[in-house]
């Protein structure tokens, strides 16, 4: 069966402030909803491993809703992975949900940034949305490049993070870092769904879009 290996994040505060975060619960169900419907299997994989934080859960949102009725799901957030237990062969694709807590632990993990450059150089296809983008700035590839090397691709938008009232907030902004790195960095209007697809990279710009790289990833998976 194919598997598609997620990464979560451990963080589980903005920073050192008293905000509950960690993985945006919307970018991770959204997608996970696509790549189950072409009956794929997935893997939830952390740095510490054990329960993974998750917020932003809308009670009008009906496929975030069923994931948490889910008892398989809750299991596997509750027991997320640890980088050592991977058979990294098993993976035909990588994804990155967004969320702020990334961008203080899998976003600065060489680790992570290692097993997702082995699948990639084997013809592994990368997702990422939101910030999950940032988690690509690390990335190294066996001839010595970046995964974003002359890559068009999207994220998170400065506007965005204005709106969101997050700016000042942040280690760093994504759009900037990736603008710095990869070949091209497109957006749209503030919350507009886009997804860029170069190759076997797809990224998505905010929440709106995590459905869409889900359903892109597939379509390249199944290609």
């Amino acid at each position: 069966m194919t598997k598609v290996l997620i990464f979560l994040t451990n963080q589980a505060t903005m920073g050192d402030l008293d905000e509950a975060n960690g993985t945006y619960i919307p970018e991770l169900t959204h997608a996970l909803d696509k790549l189950l419907e072409a009956g794929f299997d997935y893997d939830l994989v952390s740095i510490k491993g054990g329960a993974a934080p998750l917020y932003g859960a809308d009670d009008s949102d009906d496929i975030t809703q069923r994931f948490l009725a889910d008892e398989t799901f809750s299991h596997k957030v509750a027991n997320t992975l640890t980088l050592d237990k991977l058979q990294a062969d098993d993976y035909a694709a990588v994804y990155y949900p967004g969320g702020f807590g990334l961008l203080w632990d899998l976003a600065q993990n060489e680790q992570v940034a290692a097993i997702t450059a082995g699948l990639y150089d084997k013809g592994a296809v990368v997702g990422a949305v939101c910030h999950g983008p940032g988690a690509l700035l690390p990335i190294t590839l066996s001839n010595g490049e970046s995964i974003l090397a002359g890559k068009a691709v999207t994220a998170f938008t400065r506007e965005e993070e204005i709106d969101f009232g997050t700016i000042e907030k942040i280690p760093f902004l994504v759009e900037e870092s990736l603008t710095r790195k990869a070949g091209s960095f497109t957006k749209l209007a503030p919350w507009s769904n886009h997804v860029i697809t170069d190759g076997r990279l797809i990224t998505g710009q905010n929440p709106a879009s995590a459905g869409a790289v889900g359903a892109a990833m597939v379509a390249l998976i199944q290609a």
